[in-house]
């Protein structure tokens, strides 16, 4: 198999300028909505020069997906099933709160594909992510079993999750405008190890 040609420093910066660029331009207007134009700009390339890079929207579109999918599901892989359950389940959800911190423009492009019927990411949805959530619900249900945390359904106990934390990225307008000059993730933390731990904490009998 061909290995891809190294890139020079020149060309690992512009690449990494463009993909920044449609990280922008993505995240706020939507595939539909974003130009070449625009992530040329933001690039602060030519749109000739971007097109030596990358031919195509899409093929912007799909590098910035195929590269986050890289990391995005890194915090459920890391679910140990040698570990405190309870301790693991909150590490993982502190994990994804980070994410939507840290990472914004990517967490608004997921969830701006996912919204257009995930055209790009489907495949990838129906095969590599359910596969992975499947085997996570199988750590989970297995802990319930052995009644070290409660009962609940761990499919949606891994949605909960990501519904609760993604919300500060991907309605941080939203977030912003109902608390002010507080600092959205000031308190989220605190809540999530508090509303986990409650839900969480093993009743007697406690079995799926």
């Amino acid at each position: 198999m061909n290995e891809e040609p190294q890139l020079t420093r020149i060309q690992a910066r512009n690449r990494a300028a463009i993909l920044s660029g449609g990280l922008d331009a993505f995240s706020s207007a939507g595939f539909r909505g974003a130009t070449l134009d625009q992530i040329a700009e933001a690039a602060g390339l030519s749109k000739p020069n971007l097109l030596y890079y990358f031919p195509s929207k899409d093929a912007i579109y799909t590098a910035l997906l195929t590269e986050l999918l890289k990391t995005w599901l890194d915090p459920l892989r890391a679910l140990n099933p040698d570990g405190d359950p309870v301790a693991e389940v909150l590490a993982y959800a502190h994990r994804k709160l980070a994410m939507s911190r840290d990472y914004p423009r990517e967490s608004r492009l997921f969830a701006n594909e996912i919204l257009a019927g995930a055209p790009q990411m489907h495949a990838v949805l129906a095969g590599p992510l359910r596969a992975l959530v499947d085997d996570k619900a199988k750590v989970l249900r297995g802990w319930m079993a052995a009644g070290t945390i409660r009962a609940v359904d761990p499919h949606h106990l891994i949605f909960s999750i990501w519904a609760l934390t993604q919300h500060y990225a991907d309605f941080d307008v939203q977030v912003r405008a109902v608390l002010g000059d507080l600092d959205p993730f000031s308190g989220a933390d605190a809540f999530i190890e508090q509303l986990y731990r409650s839900l969480l904490a093993p009743t007697e009998p406690d079995r799926l």
